[in-house]
C-alpha cells in the first residue's frame, strides 16, 4: 500500500527533533551560566547604563569632595577630603549598579519574557542566583573603573589593597543584588521598583559612614549606623585604604577609627564575614519568594 505522499507526489518536511534536557543539577548550573551571561551581555550592549552609573560616583568624589575640602580641613588632619569619602564612593559604585540590576526581573516581567524562562525544566533557584551573579560581576565591572581612578585622590596602587577592595566590592555587590532580587520578585511595575529602590538605597549610603567617619557620633545616628548592613563593607573597604595611605596616627584613628560593638573593635574579616552572611540570607529569602510569585 503506497503512502499517501506518494500518492499526491509531495514530500513531507522533515521535523527537527528537539531535545529537552532533563531537569538536574546539571541543567541548574547551566541555567546559572546562561542568565549570568545574559547580563553581561545586556551590560555591555548598553553603554548609557555604562556612562550613567558612574555619574553620581564621581560627583561625590570629586564636586563635593572638592567643594567641602576647605571647610572639612579642620578635622581631617590634614587629608583631602577627596581622599576620606573615596572608600565610601567605592561602595556606592557597586551600591547603584548592583541593586538596579535587579530591575530585569521587573522589566522580563513586564514584556513576557520572565515566563518563557520560567517554563524551562530547571529551578527557580538557578534563576534566582544566575541573576545575582550577574549582577555582582556587573557592579564589579563598575568597581574596577573607580579603583583605577584611586591615584586621582592620592591613593596609591597596592596590589593587596587592590584586591582586599575588589573581593569586599564583590561581596557587597552580591548581598545588594540578592536583596534587589528579593524585592522584585513580587513587582510588576517598573516605576513601583524604582521608587521603592530610591527609598531605600539613599538612607543606607549616608547612614553607612561612607560621607563621615564613625566615631563620636550621637546616640540615635551611631544606633542606626551600626544597623546598616552597607556599614560592614564601607568600614573594611576604608580601612585597606587607609592602611597604605602615608597618614599620622592621629589621622588614622580619627577618619578611619573602625566599628565597635560595645567596646568591642570588629575585625574587618569578621565584617566581610557578615556581608557574605548576609549575601546568603537574603539569597535564600530571594528564591523563597521568586518560587512563590508566579
Amino acid at each position: 500500500m503506497e503512502s499517501s505522499s506518494a500518492v499526491t507526489g509531495t514530500a513531507q518536511p522533515r521535523v527537527a527533533r528537539v531535545r529537552v534536557p532533563g531537569a538536574g543539577l546539571r541543567s541548574d548550573l547551566r541555567a546559572v551560566r546562561v542568565v549570568w551571561q545574559r547580563e553581561l551581555i545586556r551590560f555591555s550592549r548598553d553603554r548609557a547604563r555604562m556612562v550613567t552609573s558612574l555619574v553620581q560616583p564621581v560627583l561625590f568624589l570629586f564636586v563635593l569632595g572638592t567643594g567641602l575640602s576647605r571647610l572639612a580641613s579642620a578635622g581631617t588632619h590634614g587629608v583631602n577630603l577627596r581622599t576620606f569619602v573615596y572608600p565610601g564612593v567605592l561602595a556606592m559604585a557597586v551600591l547603584f549598579t548592583a541593586m538596579f540590576s535587579a530591575a530585569s526581573i521587573v522589566w522580563d516581567r513586564e514584556f513576557g519574557f520572565l515566563r518563557e524562562m520560567l517554563v524551562a525544566p530547571v529551578s527557580r533557584g538557578a534563576i534566582v542566583i544566575g541573576k545575582c551573579f550577574g549582577g555582582a560581576t556587573v557592579a564589579g565591572f563598575q568597581g574596577v573603573i573607580m579603583i583605577a581612578i584611586a591615584g586621582l585622590v592620592g591613593v596609591p596602587y597596592s596590589p593587596v589593597m587592590i584586591i582586599e577592595v575588589l573581593i569586599l566590592q564583590l561581596l557587597l555587590a552580591f548581598a545588594l543584588t540578592a536583596f534587589g532580587v528579593m524585592m522584585a520578585a513580587r513587582m510588576n511595575q517598573m516605576q513601583s521598583f524604582m521608587a521603592l529602590m530610591q527609598m531605600v538605597i539613599m538612607p543606607l549610603f549616608f547612614i553607612s559612614g561612607a560621607l563621615f567617619p564613625v566615631v563620636g557620633l550621637p546616640m540615635w545616628l551611631n544606633v542606626l549606623n551600626r544597623l546598616d548592613p552597607i556599614t560592614y563593607a564601607v568600614d573594611p573597604i576604608r580601612r585597606a585604604v587607609f592602611a597604605h595611605l602615608h597618614v599620622s596616627e592621629a589621622a588614622r584613628h580619627a577618619l578611619a577609627p573602625g566599628v565597635t560593638w560595645w567596646g568591642w573593635h570588629l575585625p574587618g574579616v569578621f565584617e566581610a564575614a557578615l556581608v557574605a552572611m548576609m549575601g546568603v540570607g537574603l539569597l535564600s529569602v530571594a528564591i523563597a519568594r521568586f518560587s512563590r510569585a508566579e
